[in-house]
Order: C-alpha cells, then structure tokens, then sequence
C-alpha cells in the first residue's frame, strides 16, 4: 500500500490523496486550491497522475477544497465511480454548479479561465455513488471502504480503508466540539497502520463551545446599538446553516434577539439547506427533537432569503441595524465581496469571521488586520471592527485533535499530519508524537510513503 500527496500539505486547501492498494489506484479528495482568487492558477495544472488509471475517488466532504476539481478529473479522463455519503453527493452537485455560475461570470468580466464545463459536472455526477454511514463498500479488487460520521459539516466522514492486510483513515476535516445540528464525532478506528488526520487549527484552541450563543449575541447588541451592519462571510455548507440555528434558539427560544434586519444572501447556501431536510436521520438529538417536534430551525421571523441578484441588491436600501449572512466564505469571491466593497470603511459595521481563511485570501488579510483593502479595483478603508470566534469553526481545534486520534483503543502506528498550514501541522505532530509515543509525519507536496 502507497500513498501520494497531491494536494493540502503545508498549506489548507487542494485536498487529494492517491492511494495505491492491490495494483489499483484510488483518490481520496480531489479539491480546489484556494487563494487570492475563486479559481487558483494551481488548479489548471495537468494532475500528477493519469485519471484514466484512477479506479475509485472516495469523497469524504462536500467544501470545495475537496471536491472541486472531480469535473475536472472527469474532463481528464476519469471515468470510475465515485463514492461519499447520499447527502454528500447532493451537496457536491450544487458546488460544482456554483463553482461553474462564479467562473463564468469572472470569466465574461475578467477572461480568467474555466476549469470545466457544465457537461463534465453532469458526467462526474453520473458517476456518483451515494453510500451509507457504516456500510463496507467494495471500491475495487481486495480493497474496502466505510465512511463514519466526522461531524464538520452535513454528510462529512472521515473514511477507513482496508487492503492488503492494512488498515488506512483519511480524516477528511475532523469537527468542532458540541457543533448545532450535526452528531458528534466517532471515535477513530483501532489498530490502523496509518492515519492522514487534518490540521487547520492543530497550533491553537478555540473559545469554550458554550459561549457561542453569548458571543453571537452580544455582538448584534454592539451593531444594533452602532446602527450598522454585520457582515458574515459564511460558508455555504454548515457555518451557516448553524449560525442560523443559533439565531433561530435566540429569536424564538431565548426571546433574546434583539429587532433587526437578517438576510440569507447565498444562492448555494438557501438550495444547500433543502438538502438538510431530506435527511434527518443526520441530525444530532437535540436538532431530532426539535425537528419532530416540528420547528424548522433553519427558519425564524425576521429571516429573508435573497436567491436572486435583483434581492440581493436591495438590500443595500434597508438600513441598519442587520445582518448579511454570504459566500464566500473566505471572501475570495461571491457576494460578500459587494457587501465588503460597501461596509468595510463603515465604523458602525462590523466583520463577523466565523471560518478558517486561507493564506492569499481577502478574508485573511482582513483577519491579520489590514487597514487598507483592494476590492473590484479600488483602494478600501477598513474602519468597521473585524471580530473572528473560534467557537463558530467547522474545525476541531487542538486540543479536539489530539482527543480524536487517542480515542481507539489502539493508538495509530503512524500519523500524518497535512490540510496545515506548515506551523499548525507540525505543532500538532509534535503533540501526537509526545502525548502517544507514535511516529509522525507533515509530508511535502508529492512525497509518497509506503504503508
């Protein structure tokens, strides 16, 4: 057994794995890069193996970062299945779709190229297979796979691989502790002679969990007090899903949300959460509870939906105090960047970060506290207050990553640490390494190991 490194080594995005195991190949991942711009000059790249050797691609999430270039593959010459959870593979389909609407429109205003067309998402979809949580799938000759819950986002797993006498996880993205709507993480696997586990945040640790609701509250007491308007770069998938049932428990539980404006202005985000009522059987306890006893907890009074641009722009004639709630999530396109153009320079407003922003990013640069901002070609102030909670992450910190990869009975005889930052993945290596006594590992880009 042979794993490759293709793709999130030393930095966060490009997940993709290959996976040799009884003569066959396989991927784990096959995501876009993600930077300065939507569509990475990275991704355009020919892919450093042939897709048309590729017998299987196991998806472990739908966040674009993992599945964004699988049209791709297929428009190279894949043609295998393709397997991830059924709510996975519905949320898949409406990335590749938003992914495809956002290039074509940047590639009319600016001519940046298209990474694939609406007929390589239409193939690639046609080639997916929807599996069961716990179900041992075949993927090829000799080789098994079983997805497990992850609790990072709707339908995410971390994925357990058996061959040739040989145990593997992929760890996809690990979730957060005590995440809305979503149960809770599964222990890892025993006896696993490798284990490639994520590290966004493996050099820090967020908030307590239990000042969220406090935390989110608060800040919209500041805003309506200000008059302004809070801007969320949210992703589509899970961030805002659950910061929507935050606000739902404080509006029509707590009777604690103060009267203000809420909009939902993401088309993928507003197609995203038809997709969470299909599937309750997802949901945690509490969200089952609420579920059955028929509250929709990804609607409350005051909540708009803006799917069309013409709705989008009114919002622009509401005055504050309100709340825009937009992709992207790292601000590296989509209509949160219009909302940025906008309220930035606003001291009354204010930058709700609540998801990891990559290095090259708008969302980052104004993260680590850039006064002066370029949007659309001009020169932006930044006056309004940038605030970012932990406690809002998809991501499992530190101290939850270390958790995750004791919890088998039987430690891992090796980890690798990648989906990093180099400083991130190295902490938590040198963490795992100390508090287990187990080999580990932050591989480079292209480095193959032998299992």
């Amino acid at each position: 057994m042979r794993v490759s490194f293709f793709g999130a080594v030393r930095e966060v995005t490009g997940s993709c794995y290959l996976l040799e195991a009884n003569q066959q190949k396989f991927l784990v991942d096959c995501g876009m890069f993600q930077g300065s711009d939507f569509n990475e000059g990275k991704n355009h790249e020919d892919f450093k193996f042939d897709p048309k050797e590729i017998k299987a691609v196991l998806i472990t999430h739908a966040h674009l970062d993992h599945v964004g270039r699988i049209p791709k593959l297929v428009k190279d010459g894949f043609v295998g299945k393709i397997y991830m959870t059924h709510a996975t593979m519905e949320l898949a389909k409406l990335i590749w779709d938003d992914a495809y609407v956002i290039m074509k429109e940047n590639n009319e205003k600016y001519e940046t190229p298209i990474l694939f067309e609406e007929n390589d998402i239409a193939m690639a979809f046609s080639l997916c297979k929807g599996v069961d949580y716990h179900e041992k799938i075949m993927v090829g000759d000799g080789v098994s796979a079983i997805w497990q819950d992850a609790g990072h986002i709707f339908g995410s797993a971390f994925v357990l691989v058996e061959a040739e006498n040989k145990k593997i996880c992929f760890s996809g993205d690990i979730g957060n502790e005590d995440v809305p709507i979503l149960k809770d993480t599964e222990e890892l696997p025993s006896d696993l002679n490798a284990l490639l586990c994520e590290s966004t945040y493996g050099d820090r640790e967020h908030e307590p969990v239990d000042t969220r609701r406090e935390l989110i509250l608060d800040l919209i007491k500041y805003s309506v007090k200000k008059k302004g308007t809070i801007m969320v770069p949210a992703f589509s998938l899970e961030r805002t899903q659950e910061l929507i049932y935050e606000l739902n428990l404080l509006s029509e539980y707590d009777k604690t949300l103060p009267k203000m404006s809420i909009f939902l202005d993401s088309p993928l985000a507003i197609r995203a959460t038809a997709v969470y009522e299909k599937y309750p059987d997802y949901y945690d306890a509490e969200a089952s509870r609420l579920h059955y006893l028929g509250d929709d907890f990804l609607k409350f009074t005051g909540l708009q939906s803006t799917l069309t641009k013409e709705e989008s722009k009114k919002i622009n004639n509401i005055p504050g105090p309100k709340m825009v709630i937009a992709g992207s999530g790292m601000m590296n396109g989509g209509r949160i960047v219009h909302h940025a153009f906008r309220y930035l320079s606003d001291p009354a407003s204010t930058l709700l970060i609540v998801g990891y922003q990559a290095v090259g990013t708008l969302g980052r640069r104004l993260y680590e506290g850039a006064e002066k901002v370029k949007i659309f070609g001009e020169d932006i102030e930044v006056k309004c207050k940038i605030k970012a909670v932990g406690a809002l992450s998809a991501h499992g910190d530190q101290k939850k990553l270390i958790k995750w990869c004791g919890s088998a009975k039987v430690t891992p005889k090796k980890i690798y640490c990648t989906h990093g930052e180099e400083h991130a993945a190295t902490e938590l290596a040198h963490r795992l390494r100390d508090k287990y006594n187990v080999e580990t590992f932050v591989p480079e880009f292209g480095e193959i190991v032998e299992i």
